[in-house]
């Protein structure tokens, strides 16, 4: 599974191809909701499927007032349950250790409830009570700087 920063046009496209499917196609977010004025500023990812040469998985993450925030990870039905959620996640921890404004910073993230077992394997634990986001119930889960 090939893991890279998302740097041209064209594959911002499939990542954006890839949300359409799993968000607004899938789980019937609306895409106004899922598009937001954050695409422009997070660091962009996009997991290529290194056998079939297809793009099949995307996150993003940015910095807010809270800290680091992981978000918008997307794996297209046909790549589910082959790891490449956990590339992307592993891949994206890596990319924002590497960035010097991160140091000492939490790292966050709004995760759906059939995730929570996959951000827990890289220390992200549960925070608060269930919500609802975009309609689908979400756990707020972070990592302290000292897991880090």
């Amino acid at each position: 599974m090939t893991k890279k920063i998302i740097i041209d046009t064209p594959e911002y496209a499939q990542a954006r191809h890839i949300r359409h499917v799993v968000f607004v196609v899938e789980q019937g977010v609306s895409a106004e909701e899922e598009y937001d004025e954050f695409d422009a500023i997070a660091t962009q990812f996009i997991a290529l499927d290194d056998t079939t040469h297809e793009y099949c998985g995307t996150a993003r993450w940015r910095f807010t007032d809270k800290g680091v925030k992981l978000e918008r990870f997307a794996v297209l039905p046909t790549h589910r349950n082959k790891g490449v959620g956990k590339h992307l996640v592993a891949a994206v921890l890596t990319d924002i250790a590497s960035h010097p404004d991160a140091v000492g910073k939490t790292y966050y993230l709004h995760a759906q409830e059939s995730a929570i077992g996959l951000y827990r394997k890289f220390d992200f634990e549960t925070v608060g009570a269930p919500f609802y986001e975009a309609g689908i119930k979400h756990m707020k889960m972070q990592r302290e700087a000292h897991n880090l």
